[in-house]
């Protein structure tokens, strides 16, 4: 498999923090401030470090804002939807999964990942068609949340969340026909959240969901992007187990 290019500060540091291998990091020649740690973090590592004119590094990166530092590593391991249960069991936590159903914008992709990662989500599914790979675009989206983030890559959505539910889990669609609004669901369950893409909605998932989810709107603009909802959706279900979990502790 051929090398993958990130860029930005947050996620190449991220991906030394996070054990990813690393051929090497290029820093464009003439950058002040925030490298010193980078440097120093790639060198304990024995990683190279090349510095570069500025203009390899925009060729590189296609002129994405880089800022001034990219680096070749090994591409993103996708895991099996059962390390994804494996580390809800681990943290023992009810699992929560996202699934993204036909997602194409990967500034999307990555502002979710950013967004499951910090509310507790154990992984996400993708499918392994017409979806968005793990570009750099992504990891730079996500701040370098996808190092901390399993992701599996399925070939058969439908099929992978009746698999779910055979697990326990509950699964629960996201689209404004809904019946609940998402502060009225119940949302502490072992769950499976699934969100549909710009502009195509669940489509046929509709049909394996155990209940569909609602973001009422009260303005004139009809919908939010997919990232947007879905990161209201997450922050919900933290809320929730949150609140139960206290609930819990004064009950005892």
């Amino acid at each position: 498999m051929m090398d993958e290019t990130i860029w930005g500060r947050n996620p190449v540091m991220e991906a030394l923090r996070a054990g990813r291998p690393c051929n090497k990091i290029m820093i464009a020649r003439g950058s002040r401030g925030g490298m010193g740690d980078l440097v120093s973090s790639a060198q304990k590592k024995g990683i190279p470090v090349q510095y570069v004119p500025r203009n390899v590094l925009d060729r590189l990166t296609e002129g994405a804002n880089h800022q001034g530092i990219a680096a070749s590593l090994s591409p993103k391991k996708y895991v099996h939807v059962d390390d994804i249960l494996a580390r809800a069991a681990a943290w023992g936590e009810d699992p929560l999964v996202i699934v993204l159903a036909g997602w194409e914008d990967p500034q999307n992709v990555g502002a979710i990942i950013r967004s499951a990662e910090a509310a507790g989500v154990h992984g996400l599914i993708i499918p392994r068609h017409r979806a968005v790979p793990l570009t750099g675009t992504v990891e730079k989206v996500s701040a370098g949340a996808l190092e901390y983030m399993l992701v599996s890559r399925v070939g058969n959505l439908s099929q992978t969340l009746n698999g779910l539910k055979k697990e326990g889990l509950w699964v629960a669609g996201a689209d404004m026909t809904g019946e609940l609004p998402y502060y009225e669901a119940e949302l502490t369950c072992p769950l499976a959240l699934v969100i549909g893409g710009e502009g195509k909605g669940l489509g046929h998932l509709t049909k394996v969901c155990d209940y569909l989810v609602r973001i009422p709107m009260q303005g004139r603009i009809e919908s939010l992007n997919a990232a947007a909802a879905g990161s209201i959706l997450v922050f919900e279900v933290m809320r929730q187990r949150l609140q139960a979990a206290k609930k819990g502790r004064r009950g005892r």
